[in-house]
């Protein structure tokens, strides 16, 4: 099971950008999907964005579609999540995730497709 580091959260103005990183540790990252959901206080989890194994194909919320940009580098066992844009509504404590399968082709953007977790990063976007 991999392990996850998020980075990169903290305070902005809105209409400004953020980028988050999240290290993993363990010789699974490149076989696995990775996704990012944030949670906002008193409200659930939600899905943010997912990348497949291969970094092709890549799939995100209807809220942040066309601002926020997932990616990765396999070979830094590292993904990224570029927030352009940012809005009020965007302040959340962001958590990077690691999928239960391996080399799926298919997104599943639950939570429960998600076996390893980060502890979080926090965003902070003031209006």
């Amino acid at each position: 099971q991999v392990q996850l580091v998020e980075s990169g959260g903290g305070l902005v103005q809105a209409g400004g950008s953020l980028r988050l990183s999240c290290a993993a540790s363990g010789p699974t990252f490149s076989k696995q999907g990775m996704a990012w959901f944030r949670q906002a206080p008193g409200k659930e989890r939600e899905f943010v964005a997912e990348i497949l194994w291969s970094g092709v194909h890549t799939y995100y919320a209807d809220s942040v579609k066309g601002r926020f940009t997932i990616s990765r580098d396999n070979a830094k066992n590292t993904v990224y999540l570029q927030m352009n844009s940012l809005k009020p509504e965007d302040t959340a404590l962001y958590y990077c995730a690691a999928s239960r399968s391996y080399y799926s082709g298919i997104p599943s953007m639950a939570y429960g497709a998600f076996g390893s977790w980060g502890q979080g990063t926090q965003v902070t976007v003031s209006s």
